[in-house]
């Protein structure tokens, strides 16, 4: 398939101007007219997956490479050295990030990886109505997302009827939240003073762990494409101990 033909389903799956005015999905390296035989799906780019990727064929990503202006590709700083064997390689590149938040990724975390119920959604947030203790929610969480300690903000509600569910880095979501419980990625001090204050739990469920299931949400609405779709998994650039 042509680039431009790839691109043109992908915009139609998951329109990329319902994109954040502050992201950067779409075609972000790549000429149109490229015949494109191997897609790579992937959370993002590491240099192994670089590595191993043929030439003349296509990563489709969650996170945008390339994200706010660069004025030159004189170095191999973060991410130059990605940029140039790309360009090397004719590897092309298509980013889905807050457009596909909305439209897939959310909701596909919340029913396929928790294997909770969605109920309703509003922009990014997903809610999921329920009847568990924070410490259930605490152990099902442990057991789905395979992680042995699980960082918490307990406002004091034991019993759960509500959960606001995020994927990625949700913590500016926290004033829009109605829920008794916010689940999402990367909160910092202060937004967990701030959700104390409103009587709302916290729970980091981590910005990889949350998104990594982002190729194989994504592979399954390829299939009917004349392509070879391949799921990558990227290294997580944490490491626990």
């Amino acid at each position: 398939m042509k680039l431009s033909e790839i691109y043109a389903f992908l915009d139609k799956l998951s329109p990329f101007d319902t994109q954040e005015a502050w992201d950067n999905s779409g075609l972000l390296l790549g000429n149109a007219d490229n015949e494109i035989n191997t897609v790579y799906l992937s959370l993002d780019i590491d240099e192994n997956l670089l590595e191993k990727a043929q030439p003349n064929s296509l990563f489709i990503t969650h996170h945008p490479l390339i994200f706010k202006g660069l004025k030159e590709l004189g170095s191999n700083a973060y991410p130059r050295a990605f940029i140039k064997e790309m360009i090397r390689k004719n590897i092309a590149l298509i980013s889905m990030h807050t457009n596909y938040d909305k439209s897939h990724l959310n909701a596909y975390f919340v029913e396929e990886i928790l294997g909770f119920k969605l109920s309703f959604k509003e922009g990014f947030l997903a809610y999921v109505d329920c009847e568990l203790s924070f410490d259930e929610l605490i152990a099902h969480l442990k057991l789905r997302l395979d992680l042995k300690q699980i960082h918490t903000s307990f406002a004091g509600k034991k019993e759960l009827k509500r959960l606001a569910i995020c994927t990625g880095s949700g913590g500016d979501l926290i004033p829009f939240v109605k829920a008794d419980c916010f689940l999402s990625g990367d909160f910092k001090y202060h937004q967990a003073c701030q959700a104390l204050a409103n009587k709302l739990s916290l729970i980091d469920i981590k910005h990889y762990e949350s998104e990594i299931c982002f190729a194989n949400s994504l592979a399954k609405h390829l299939q009917s494409l004349p392509i070879n779709a391949i799921i990558s998994v990227c290294k997580n650039p944490f490491q626990y101990f």
